[in-house]
């Protein structure tokens, strides 16, 4: 479950990396380079968000998770 809402700051990660990277092309001179390389960067986050979350998942390390176990732990009672 991490993983999915995971995928949400990813998203919004990417988007603001695209935008950097539309707007750089605009730009001339180190403004250029400066924003390649931070739309660069943008993506790597991007990147590692899913990531984060997929360990989080696997390693059941999820506190949705617990939270879940919890409520249905509960109800059974």
């Amino acid at each position: 479950m991490c993983f999915f809402f995971s995928l949400i700051p990813a998203t919004l990660w990417a988007v603001v990396g695209y935008f950097i990277l539309f707007t750089s092309t605009r730009a001339q001179g180190g403004t250029r380079t400066f924003g390649k390389v931070l739309a660069i960067w943008t993506f790597i986050i991007a990147v590692f968000i899913p990531l984060g979350g997929a360990y989080v998942t696997l390693a059941d390390l999820c506190p949705f998770q617990a939270l879940m176990q919890t409520i249905h732990s509960q109800t059974a009672l």
